[in-house]
Parts: structure tokens; sequence; C-alpha cells
């Protein structure tokens, strides 16, 4: 596929769909990833339309031409057709509830960015059309014994960044893209400010175990001798640029592995999860003091302000069990051990109470 000049150049589409995928990233300011997947999405469906009323066309689903299609076409879309494209979906495509879902959020906010945002037309097809039904799963994370056997069986050539990479994770809950993208000048007084989806900016206290990792990386960094990227916080020893998502979820990875927890499906965004659970297992933490540090987007900032004051976040983020572990490369200090003895004998107890208690 040709690179796009920039990321609303959208050619392969109608120009209703562009003007849609411009007012996405002008007006609702969604992030180029998010655009790209509602172009994808909406040229699915346009395609699969083009072939349903044209039966005769001899192209391959790929390469169906669906940029000329008009607004006379769009306006004579009905419900049934949409939902024939959820059965075409299933069916064809096996694609699950989840991805049917998206497609059928892609269609809707197409349609009412033509009805109501612009009136280009009278009647919204998409308007009763149901999300499929999901099946909900209860997240995965690891437990605490995995957590501290995760930071204890490091193996790497800059450890001390690997290290505070994964000890973030494991306390802030951060997301892969939120911690890829912070800068040296996004932390104060004990805090790091987060940029989440949407642009929409947080901030997350950082306990003992944060501070000192964090420490320890910034000593070994400054004295590298290539910073090509100087404001990133995490960068490759290599080239001294900022790390890549991937390059992280390599690292996160080869520590899973290295620790003997390759093959259990954890992830980066699992740690993720793992924060979150820790601290409310083990430290309170309630629901909403959980949305404010996760930067959970169905919350926003002026609701959750009007019930939690800063103290209570602190107060959650370092009630972490993990909040003042630091283990130093290649140690076997018996104090830390004994402190991870006592943990794990306090994971032990909490589980006799944990009951059915989770985090979505």
């Amino acid at each position: 596929m040709a690179e796009k000049k920039n990321r609303y150049e959208y050619e392969d589409v109608p120009q209703d769909v562009r003007d849609y995928l411009r007012y996405m990233g002008t007006v609702n300011n969604r992030s180029p990833r998010t655009i790209d997947g509602y172009h994808i999405d909406l040229r699915t469906f346009f395609r699969y339309l083009y072939g349903v009323r044209n039966p005769q066309c001899a192209q391959a689903f790929e390469d169906r031409n669906i940029s000329g299609l008009d607004r006379a076409f769009i306006a004579a879309i009905t419900k049934e057709e949409i939902f024939d494209y959820l059965y075409y979906l299933k069916e064809e495509r096996r694609n699950a509830p989840a991805a049917r879902a998206r497609k059928l959020s892609s269609i809707k906010g197409f349609f009412t960015f033509m009805t109501v945002k612009t009136d280009r037309l009278p009647f919204d097809p998409a308007r009763d059309v149901s999300v499929p039904a999901q099946r909900k799963t209860m997240p995965k994370y690891l437990s605490l014994e995995e957590s501290m056997e995760l930071l204890k069986n490091i193996q790497s050539g800059f450890y001390t960044r690997d290290y505070c990479i994964l000890t973030l994770f494991l306390n802030c809950g951060m997301r892969l893209s939120e911690l890829v993208g912070i800068n040296l000048g996004d932390f104060k007084e004990g805090t790091v400010r987060i940029v989440g989806k949407g642009d929409k900016e947080r901030l997350v206290y950082l306990n003992k175990a944060c501070e000192m990792a964090l420490k320890d990386y910034l000593e070994e960094r400054a004295s590298l001798p290539r910073l090509v990227d100087k404001n990133a916080l995490f960068i490759s020893k290599r080239t001294g640029r900022r790390m890549s998502n991937r390059r992280v979820e390599q690292v996160v990875e080869q520590c899973l592995k290295t620790a003997g927890l390759e093959g259990r499906g954890y992830s980066v965004h699992k740690l993720r999860h793992t924060a979150a659970t820790l601290m409310y297992r083990y430290g309170g933490a309630d629901m909403l003091a959980l949305k404010e540090i996760l930067g959970h987007a169905h919350v926003t900032t002026t609701e959750i302000y009007t019930h939690i004051n800063t103290e209570r976040l602190q107060k959650a983020v370092r009630s972490s069990p993990l909040s003042k572990l630091h283990f130093e490369q290649k140690s076997e200090d018996e104090s830390i051990q004994q402190e991870t003895e006592d943990l794990a004998e306090q994971d032990s107890q909490a589980a006799g109470q944990d009951g059915q208690d989770g985090i979505q």
C-alpha cells in the first residue's frame, strides 16, 4: 500500500467518508491510529456493499474501487443491508463479537456524522442496529509472587532501563503508548504527567519503588555516549532514540521468558491489569480511584475530582505491595529475600479474604 501524504488523505473511500475521517481528527481529536481503524472498517463496509449491489463484479474484494461512490449510493443503504453485513462478518470473515461491535461502531459514527452533525442525510439506517453481545471475561493478571519473580529475574544489557520499565508498568498501570511517550519534563514533585487516549492528560503519583528505579536508570542514562531524543525518558542504548512500542513489548516478552512466565498469556497490557489488581486487593483502592489512576475514558476528569482528592490517589498508588521493593542487579541481599517472603505470606492471607473481587 502506498504511503499516505498525511493521515487525512484516504483516497480509496468515498468523499463523505473522507470528510468524516477528517472530522474525527480535527473536531473529535481522535488519534491517527484510531482514525486509521475507522478508515479500514468503513472501507470494508463499502467494498462489501459494492459487491452486493453489483453481483456481476469480478474484482477481488481488496481491489474494489469505491472511491467514486456518491451520496445517492450512501443514502440508499438500509438497516437490512447493515444486518446482512454483520452476518457476513460473522460467517465469512469469522469476526468475533468484539470485532463486529467495533466495525458497527464505525458505521454508527459515520451515519451520526451524516445525519446529526452535517444534515447530509435525512435518516440514519444504523440507529436501531444493536451492538453484538460480547462475552465478558475476567482480565488476566500476574499474581503477587509472579510479579516479584518478574522483577527479580531481569537479564538485560540495559538492566536499569528495563527494570524501570517493568516497575512503572506494575506500579502505575500505564498503557504501552503512555509509557513510551513519557518525557523527562513530565516529572514534577513525585508525579508523572501521562498523556492517554484522545490526548487526555492525568497525573500519576510515584511510589518509592518507582522513584528508586527512575533514579538508577537516569544515572546510567546520563552516561550514555549518544542521546538523539534527549527529552525522551526511555531510549535505545544503541541508537539513542526514543524506544518504539514494539521494542518495549520485546523487552517485556524477554523478561517474562527469563522469569519463567512465558506461554501464560501475559503481555504488556496484562501488566496494566496487574497493577490495578494489586492496588485493589492489597491497598483497598476503590473503583473511582482506579479509574483516575488508569485514565479510563468513560469517566471525565471533572467528574473524578468531585469525588476523589489527591491524598486518596497518592494513598492508592503507595498501597501497592510492590511500592517499596527494589532489586539490585544480580543481588542476593537477604533483607530483600525476607521482605519477599513476608509479602508472599500477606498474599496468601489476602487470597482467603478476596472472594469475588475483581477489576474491570
